[in-house]
C-alpha cells in the first residue's frame, strides 16, 4: 500500500533557478530511482545503511524511514526524478545535522553543493530554534568535505576515534554553520 509522505512531512517544496535541481519530500513511487544509488557500494561506502540488495528492501526502507522522517527531502533534476536526498536530523533542542546522499553519476557536477546550500539557507527560517547546524564527515570522505566547504560551512577539526561504522572506528571531521554565518 502506497502512504502519502505528505502525512509525515510538510510538502515545502524548494526550488533554485530553473535548470538545476528542487528539493521535495520523498514518496514511494521513487523506488526505482532510490535503488539507483541506493544499491550502489559507492555510494553506500561513508552511510550508515548498507546498500540495498532488493526491490523488496527498497520499498520497506522507504516506508520505515524516508516517509517517516521529520525532514528529508528528494533531491531531483528539473524532470522532477530523484537523484539522491538530503536530510536534517536532530542532535539536541538547538543544534541540527545535516546529510546527504547522491547517485555517483551526480558527483562532482554541483548538485551536492547547491542542495546544501538551498538548504542551509532555509532551515533556520523554517526551524528558527536552530542554532548551529552539524556535518560529521568521514576523514577519507574528501569529496562532501569539500561540499560543505563550498557552502561556507567552518571545518573546526577531526574527532578522533568518533562513530563504529560497519564494523570499523572511524574518525570523523565536525563541520558547522551558524545564523550568523555567511553562505559562499
Amino acid at each position: 500500500m502506497e502512504t502519502d509522505s505528505n502525512e509525515t512531512q510538510p510538502a515545502v517544496v524548494v526550488s533554485p533557478a530553473p535548470g538545476r535541481i528542487s528539493l521535495r519530500p520523498m514518496t514511494l513511487s521513487d523506488v526505482d530511482d532510490y535503488m539507483v544509488w541506493a544499491t550502489y557500494a559507492k555510494v553506500a561506502r561513508f552511510c550508515s545503511w548498507e546498500p540495498c540488495t532488493s526491490r523488496d528492501e527498497a520499498i520497506k526502507y522507504i516506508t520505515d524511514s524516508v516517509l517517516t522522517h521529520p525532514w528529508l527531502r528528494a533531491i531531483c533534476l528539473e524532470d522532477d526524478r530523484p537523484i539522491g536526498y538530503i536530510l536534517i536530523m536532530a542532535v539536541d533542542d538547538i543544534r541540527k545535522e545535516i546529510g546527504y546522499v547522491l547517485a555517483r553519476k551526480y558527483w562532482g557536477k554541483g548538485f551536492a553543493t547547491e542542495a546544501v546550500r538551498l538548504v542551509t539557507a532555509e532551515i533556520f527560517k523554517e526551524l528558527p530554534e536552530i542554532q548551529r547546524l552539524e556535518a560529521l564527515v568521514d576523514v577519507d570522505n574528501v569529496g562532501s568535505q569539500k561540499v560543505l566547504e563550498k557552502v561556507g560551512f567552518t571545518r573546526e577539526g577531526v574527532m578522533r576515534n568518533f562513530i563504529i561504522m560497519r564494523g570499523s572506528v572511524r574518525d570523523m571531521v565536525m563541520f558547522s554553520f551558524l545564523p550568523s554565518d555567511t553562505l559562499k
